[in-house]
């Protein structure tokens, strides 16, 4: 996020200004205005601290060349004189790109300060160790920003929730938690054992149904190339000494020729209805019904569900304590599971029941719908037992091994198809242009 500094005069007539920090420009200003409304004030103006690149001079010394954030040239001009130095000159940074963190850095940070805090590290100094070895800029400037935060007394949530667009929603969430708990270690071991699940997650979604599709669609186009250039070139030539072309170059010349005449509206009509689901995907309805019917799809589904239930199960074990807070870690559990249907369900179907008529926790997931017969079996055994927590990283552990033995399998199994598909296009095209010359 953002900073941002508002100003605004009391009825007293006393120039009163306030930081807050916001996505955008648009949400800053509403918040100011909300701040200046409740507390009875005019509201001015409202500035966001920009990044400026100075060059100064101190006597005796070579000129020095710096990027600094200000809310404005004049003050950081003011600021660097009261330094003692002469400034030559400020301008802005135009692009000030922050740049993005990819998520096995995150998970690799996470998995540090876990490893340093076993070592009783004190967590300023891990912060600080940590922020000289990271190359991402991004990541580095967050993690002292994240420092002096909390030097300046900040509370665990709003230091950390502030970068979820770096570390994720639910670590972002995670990290607040380790920062008042009782054992830092282990919430950022648990924290960095879900984000590795979820890559994981994420990596074997992409080899089992996005690279296939990839790569049927680059054979198609490398198909049509053939079929639309260079086979009408060849059996043209055919046609022009008034042979007869045999079967199945004749439907191929026919296809040609089709293709040829109709190529625009083919790729108009496949194009359109294509971009409006992308489209369509990404409306919070659109999200709904494609993870709703996702778990449904034979073979593929079963293991997307249950690796999102076995999220829900990891990310409950980590944040259950049996207290009566616990309605709180049900719906960050279902949200982070990857799933939009099951955090849809949870939220308004399982949860109303556990607050509206006092329903255990087991009776409001089975009512959901969402979770499978051995997931609500395990949840009920623990409820029964007292173990519950263990229980859901008994069945997180459970589902782990056994989806990550049948993705291999299915992974397998997608690449036989597709090395079959290609097998039986490259035999068809050997079989027409052989047909074509023995003419």
């Amino acid at each position: 996020m953002d900073q941002f500094r508002y100003t605004a005069v009391s009825l007293q007539g006393k120039r009163i200004q306030g930081v807050i920090e916001a996505s955008n420009q648009k949400e800053a200003k509403k918040t100011a205005h909300e701040i200046a409304t409740k507390r009875k004030l005019t509201f001015q103006s409202i500035n966001k601290k920009l990044t400026y690149i100075y060059r100064v001079k101190r006597t005796g010394q070579e000129i020095t060349t710096g990027e600094q954030k200000a809310y404005s040239r004049e003050e950081l001009q003011q600021a660097l004189e009261r330094l003692g130095f002469k400034v030559l000159k400020i301008k802005r940074k135009l692009f000030d790109l922050k740049g993005k963190v990819p998520a096995t850095e995150v998970t690799s940070w996470i998995k540090l300060c876990a490893d340093l805090l076993r070592e009783n590290l004190p967590y300023d100094e891990i912060l600080s160790l940590l922020a000289e070895d990271t190359t991402n800029k991004r990541l580095k400037d967050t993690i002292k920003e994240i420092q002096q935060d909390l030097k300046d007394g900040k509370e665990g949530d709003e230091v950390f929730t502030k970068h979820a667009d770096v570390f994720g929603t639910f670590p972002a969430y995670m990290l607040a938690v380790a920062s008042t708990s009782g054992n830092m270690q282990s919430v950022y071991e648990s924290t960095a054992k879900f984000m590795e699940r979820d890559d994981e997650f994420k990596r074997n979604l992409r080899k089992t149904l996005v690279t296939p599709f990839i790569t049927l669609g680059v054979i198609f186009l490398v198909v049509a190339y053939y079929v639309m250039v260079i086979f009408p070139e060849t059996a043209g030539m055919f046609e022009k000494f008034g042979k007869t072309l045999p079967p199945m170059t004749a439907k191929t010349m026919a296809l040609s020729d089709f293709l040829l005449g109709n190529w625009i509206y083919l790729i108009i009509s496949i194009i359109i209805p294509v971009a409006a689901f992308i489209f369509w995907v990404k409306t919070p309805k659109g999200q709904l019904l494609k993870d709703k019917y996702l778990i449904r799809i034979p073979v593929i589904g079963d293991l997307v569900h249950k690796t999102n239930i076995e999220i829900f199960s990891r990310v409950f074990y980590s944040l259950y304590s049996g207290s009566g807070e616990n309605v709180e870690v049900i719906r960050i559990a279902a949200e982070a599971s990857r799933n939009s249907y099951i955090a849809h369900q949870m939220n308004t179907v399982g949860i109303p029941m556990m607050l509206g008529e006092g329903k255990g926790i087991v009776e409001a997931m089975e009512a959901t719908g969402v979770f499978t017969k051995t997931a609500i079996s395990r949840f009920r055994s623990g409820a029964e037992s007292g173990a519950l927590r263990n229980n859901a990283l008994q069945l997180a552990n459970y589902y782990e091994t056994e989806t990550g033995y049948r993705m291999d399998k299915v992974v397998g199994l997608v690449n036989m198809i597709v090395t079959m598909i290609i097998m039986s296009v490259m035999i068809g095209l050997t079989v027409v242009s052989s047909e074509t010359s023995v003419m």
